[in-house]
């Protein structure tokens, strides 16, 4: 331990020697966490969440703050409550914003409207069932919301009534007849989403227009459930007359054991009634907005190939009134579309889409064409992208982010390819961290394709020294390593005790193009593995300051599978290390809340097995196991359940490797609370430090 602090403390006395001090889990953990923007239909305004965090939650602080767009002056709070405000909308008239809270006397959360000229927000909903996701009337004078309601329940007392009942009954058990029955870290239950409209008159009720309908009785139905979160969304959007509302939904979750749901569009008159299908087939459609003279409908479409299990989102329109089936408005783009919006005009889309590590942004005529890069990013992430409505000219608000960069609000200029910051939440501590941009490199692998990488450097560092390598794989594995602030997993702190971490987007990555993250589907391991051992030995090529004596590796979710593999395929690394990571193909398609996804992957069913199932399967090399391995898990995990970390650590103690298991009874599939979280880096850190510091590696 004495040699730790020694060696941390040079480190440290390095970097405040510089001015600047190596970043610590508090710096990370308790950053100001800057929410997505709302931008006011004139584009006079910007409201953001934002996070106070804590490590003790119970002090955390979360409110809404405006901000003028032209950064003319500084954010102001809007919200002074402890407990957290989102699902943002702005009036029409650019005067009000509607929100959800859960409030003293609050039940559960539900809708809150404030106005900007002063006083309290007012609450609007108070629904047992709670409320969610509110739209403003193109009037003004009513809202659209969600709820979560109870099967047969026609109105707020009978839902009531059912919350009551359950709350009263003596037996605790859940009982199911259908699939899918829980999703990351929860137990479905039966409530189902539906839409309410409630005018803004005193007094007025809400009515719940999906009650009765024949959609939303049958077994299949549901909203969108992509997201940690568990929640369904509808996604409902106003018909520019304010007569009907646009929403999304799907009628056949409830095939999922066996096929793969799909997300349509519906039309439903906003009086009741039965909602109408705008699109149909096995692909998938969701975000539906409507063009600004509100002649055209776009959404993002997603292809169901019966050759792939990775298809891109792209975009789509359908004209208004609906006729046929929405087209494809740049079917050659490559890459998936993440967030989109539409100049006043309506004639330009603007979009984000992930592109080599960073989220950038890109331009596509709203009538369709090529989808062009509206300027070059060589830095960092713009995210949540939104557009003012109403504004005489473009103005584009949106989150900036890079690996030295916290999430900020900023003003973009596309001409300028340049944008201004409006928030600066973040500003001080950032500043006081020693931490330098991320190093880029591309290699072609010997599976033949160019491979990206990033590379992170430790404080203080020094081009002639040398330092451990720590390559750090990424989970998905549909995802990407790219140049932005990391808050569970955070690179520069990874990189903290004084290691190199090389991060590379193998075969399966985003933005990259549909086949190379497609590809990853007929060779989920041993081809991703090649090209992360060949990006270290790249790595170790290109800069002399890496110490090849010395590798680690490790990862989370899909990351922490490739480490299982890397522990059955190589003695390279003188440790690993998995958080959430599978460890057994057929043990992990019972036990995980999906189960069909991987009975597509690997080609047959589990119970055929065969080569496709044991071929690249860690599970079943476990006679090559010989490197010490660090294991963490969250025991509310059910995307990768705890039964696969526990198979690896059982699988490690029989043939007496080094290996240490932390489990967290109270954490899912990520470690989300932060004396957790420290926890866990600590003893992470202890253990790497026990194998990577020493010149020769510890015998056992």
């Amino acid at each position: 331990m004495t040699g730790r602090f020694l060696r941390f403390g040079v480190l440290l006395a390095a970097a405040l020697w510089a001015g600047k001090a190596p970043i610590t889990h508090e710096d990370v953990w308790l950053m100001p966490r800057v929410g997505a923007p709302a931008v006011s239909p004139d584009g006079k305004w910007v409201v953001v969440s934002v996070v106070e965090p804590s490590y003790d939650e119970s002090k955390q602080v979360s409110d809404l703050w405006i901000v003028p767009s032209d950064g003319s002056a500084p954010p102001r709070r809007l919200t002074h409550t402890r407990g957290p405000e989102g699902d943002v909308a702005w009036s029409p008239d650019s005067r009000r914003i509607a929100f959800v809270a859960r409030r003293e006397g609050d039940e559960a959360p539900q809708v809150y409207v404030l106005s900007l000229d002063g006083g309290e927000a007012m609450r609007v909903t108070s629904l047992p069932t709670g409320a969610s996701n509110p739209q403003w009337r193109p009037d003004g004078k009513a809202l659209l919301f969600q709820s979560m309601v109870f099967p047969g329940a026609a109105d707020e007392e009978t839902n009531k009534k059912i919350l009551e009942e359950r709350k009263q009954r003596k037996y605790n058990a859940r009982v199911y007849t259908s699939f899918p029955i829980r999703r990351w870290d929860r137990w479905l239950e039966d409530r189902r989403p539906h839409l309410f409209v409630q005018s803004l008159e005193p007094g007025a009720k809400p009515r719940d227009l999906l009650a009765g309908t024949k959609l939303a009785s049958e077994p299949g139905f549901g909203g969108s459930s992509g997201g940690m979160s568990g929640d369904e969304n509808l996604q409902a959007v106003w018909a520019p007359d304010g007569e009907s509302i646009v929403f999304v939904a799907t009628r056949n979750r409830n095939v999922e054991a066996y096929d793969f749901s799909s997300l349509h569009v519906y039309r439903i008159p906003a009086s009741g009634g039965e909602p109408e299908a705008l699109t149909s087939g096995r692909d998938s459609y969701s975000q539906p907005t409507f063009s600004p003279d509100g002649r055209t409908l776009y959404m993002l479409h997603a292809r169901r190939d019966p050759k792939r299990l990775y298809t891109l989102r792209r975009l789509a329109a359908l004209p208004w009134p609906p006729s046929g089936q929405p087209r494809l408005l740049s079917p050659a783009f490559d890459r998936s579309v993440d967030s989109y919006a539409l100049t006043p005009d309506g004639q330009t889309i603007y979009l984000t889409a992930e592109e080599a590590g960073h989220d950038k942004i890109f331009t596509l005529p709203a009538s369709g064409g090529e989808t062009r890069l509206a300027f070059e990013v060589t830095s960092g992430c713009y995210q949540n992208l939104a557009i003012a409505e109403r504004a005489p000219q473009p103005i584009l608000i949106a989150n900036f982010t890079s690996m030295t960069q916290p999430p900020e609000v900023v003003r973009v200029d596309p001409a300028a390819g340049t944008h201004r910051a409006l928030t600066s939440f973040t500003a001080e501590r950032a500043a006081r961290i020693d931490w330098q941009p991320p190093r880029h490199f591309w290699f072609k692998a010997s599976t033949g394709r160019r491979i990206h990488n990033l590379l992170v450097l430790p404080p203080a560092f020094d081009e002639k020294k040398k330092y451990p390598l720590l390559v750090f794989m990424h989970g998905g594995p549909h995802n990407m390593w790219k140049d932005q602030f990391f808050l569970r997993w955070n690179f520069h702190y990874l990189a903290s005790p004084g290691y190199v971490v090389l991060m590379t987007n193998y075969t399966g990555s985003t933005g990259f193009g549909e086949e190379f993250a497609d590809a990853i589907n007929r060779d989920p391991l041993r081809g991703p593995a090649i090209e992360i051992n060949e990006a270290a030995d790249e790595a170790i090529r290109r800069f002399p300051f890496i110490d090849a004596r010395r590798q680690a590796a490790g990862g989370a979710s899909y990351g922490g599978y490739l480490a299982n593999w890397m522990q059955a395929t190589t003695t390279r690394y003188r440790t690993l290390f998995n958080h959430a990571g599978l460890t057994n193909n057929e043990s992990m398609w019972g036990t995980t809340d999906g189960g069909y996804y991987w009975e597509r992957r690997f080609g047959v069913p589990v119970w055929e097995g065969g080569p496709a199932w044991q071929d690249q399967n860690p599970f079943r090399y476990a006679r090559n196991f010989r490197t010490p391995m660090f294991i963490s898990h969250g025991e509310l995990d059910f995307r990768v359940p705890i039964s696969q970390g526990l198979e690896i650590y059982k699988l490690l103690q029989r043939l007496r490797i080094p290996c240490k298991l932390v489990v967290f009874p109270d954490e899912n599939h990520w470690i989300l609370k932060g004396e957790n979280n420290r926890f866990l880096f600590q003893e992470l850190f202890a253990w790497l430090k026990k194998y990577l510091d020493p010149e020769e590696p510890p015998k056992e």
